[in-house]
């Protein structure tokens, strides 16, 4: 008998909103309004950030402790906040625990300027893991399925399925079900063996339940992906690539050991908050559906005057929101004989730049915005201005090396603005590449992840911008013709749901 799924537990290190490094957060909330939507009655957990609390008139609506490793009791106050979706008719509960020792008393989610990756991320994380769980015993609610996201919150299906060796209350999780989503296998939350006495975990289970990580490390992501009922990542691509040596991050024999348990739902994009014609971000003139495209003239011009570019509507504008990481593929386009130089030593075009990370990328870009007149960037992050990249922009450029799904090729095409991508991930799932002899197409794709390739691309698609204009419009079009909202996606985890609940029952 096929079990239905009514109660779902989001537990996950950030939610747009909230608290932001990236991508993850903008799935958890539009999953989870998604969800909710479909009547679902979803409840979402995140840690209490120092920012939240600076920012957010909070609802305090108790305390516990949470039982650790060694005899340890932790004590954190819980709050709860309401966020809204666009539209205002959907609601999604978010609980943040709060301890100020780990979260609430210190700036960054992860790390900060000073350090970017906290020594104790793993006691910060398996405490607030073990305290989601506990939070359910508080409020007395106990949920058919807890979808947890990478490595921050990948033990909580360790802590569910050993219960009692973990020192938690077994209470009502009897037949609740665990999921976890890979939205990056590249970061796994490795750290020293000795931090695996605070979670409270017997000895016993560390090779069993799959921490081990060479001799003097251990493994949260690892260990969640052998102890997860189900398992998942964000693209149907890049769920075949993790599986092979190649893209596995070392992980790739466990992933194929589950390959039975393990599938790829692509991500969606909330078409409320990433939508042309209502774009909150956008004047009421720089708005523009496919039926009337003027309005995007006047978000290339507001972004040229915004950057401090040459104001010329026949010059194409190659925009670029990124995290300024090797996965992004920044070495290939940044460093020394990297593309960029040569893109503009040959092509007349415009670019703008808008992220943050890797200090010499950081200083690269600086350097190059100073002696290149056409190229601006602007290093930090900004959500109004990521619209206007997005609605500005004739192309734009994502030269990843890997990409799980990526969010924003997937608003470009709705913005019409087409797509430079490499032939990966979601990148692969969602980008249809030029053919010049028929026009179609939704944007221009390379395979080889060299700085030749990316300039032979990014070549590509100015040359079709000034020789073949129509195919330029026709892809547009085509482009703001897809589909990315997120009821086809979050149906698709309702099915996942149901199936480890009805395999389980």
């Amino acid at each position: 008998m096929k079990r239905k799924v009514k109660k779902i537990f989001m537990i996950s290190s950030e939610i747009t909103g909230l608290a932001k490094t990236g991508g993850l957060a903008d799935v958890v909330l539009a999953l989870s309004n998604a969800l909710s939507g479909f009547g679902h009655d979803v409840k979402v957990v995140i840690p209490c950030y120092k920012e939240i609390k600076k920012q957010k008139d909070l609802k305090k609506i108790g305390s516990m402790e949470v039982p650790m490793g060694n005899g340890c009791k932790e004590s954190c106050d819980i709050h709860i906040v309401n966020l809204h979706d666009s539209s205002e008719k959907i609601t999604v509960q978010v609980y943040l625990i709060d301890h100020e020792n780990y979260f609430s008393g210190r700036d960054g989610i992860y790390g900060n300027s000073i350090e970017t990756d906290f020594k104790d991320n793993s006691k910060r994380f398996s405490f607030f893991s073990k305290a989601a769980l506990q939070l359910c015993h508080k409020i007395d609610w106990y949920p058919d399925v807890i979808h947890v996201h990478d490595w921050p919150t990948a033990i909580v299906p360790v802590y569910l399925k050993y219960l009692k060796e973990s020192g938690i209350d077994p209470g009502s999780f009897e037949k609740t079900v665990s999921v976890l989503s890979i939205h990056n296998l590249g970061y796994q939350g490795i750290y020293e063996k000795d931090n695996f006495n605070y979670m409270g975990i017997d000895w016993d289970l560390f090779n069993k339940a799959g921490f081990e990580h060479d001799s003097n490390y251990l493994n949260m992501l690892k260990a969640g992906l052998c102890c997860t009922d189900k398992l998942n990542t964000v693209s149907p691509t890049y769920a075949e690539e993790i599986k092979t040596q190649a893209y596995g991050c070392g992980l790739d024999g466990i992933l194929r050991d589950r390959a039975s348990d393990f599938s790829g739902i692509l991500n969606g994009i909330d078409t409320d908050v990433w939508n042309p014609s209502i774009d909150q971000y956008l004047t009421e003139e720089q708005r523009y559906s496919i039926n009337d495209m003027s309005g995007k003239a006047k978000a290339k011009e507001a972004l040229q005057l915004k950057f401090g570019l040459p104001v010329n509507s026949v010059i194409p504008i190659i925009g670029m929101v990124t995290r300024l990481t090797d996965q992004k593929g920044i070495i290939e386009l940044f460093r020394d004989n990297g593309a960029i130089w040569s893109i503009f030593r040959d092509m007349d075009i415009q670019m703008v730049i808008l992220g943050s990370g890797d200090k010499w990328c950081e200083e690269t870009i600086k350097n190059y915005a100073s002696k290149l007149y056409n190229l601006k960037a602007k290093i930090g992050y900004s959500e109004e201005l990521a619209h206007l990249v997005e609605a500005g922009s004739d192309f734009f450029l994502m030269p990843s090396r890997y990409e799980p799904s990526g969010l924003n090729q997937m608003y470009s095409l709705v913005y019409g603005t087409l797509p430079i991508v490499r032939n990966t991930g979601g990148l692969a799932d969602t980008v249809e590449n030029y053919d010049e002899t028929t026009g179609n197409g939704t944007g221009f794709m390379f395979n080889d992840m060299t700085p030749q390739a990316i300039y032979d691309t990014v070549g590509w698609a100015v040359s079709t911008w000034y020789d073949r204009p129509q195919h330029i419009e026709k892809m547009q079009k085509l482009g703001m013709q897809k589909d990315f909202s997120w009821e086809k996606s979050a149906q698709a985890y309702v099915d996942l749901y149901e199936s480890v609940l009805s395999k389980n029952s």
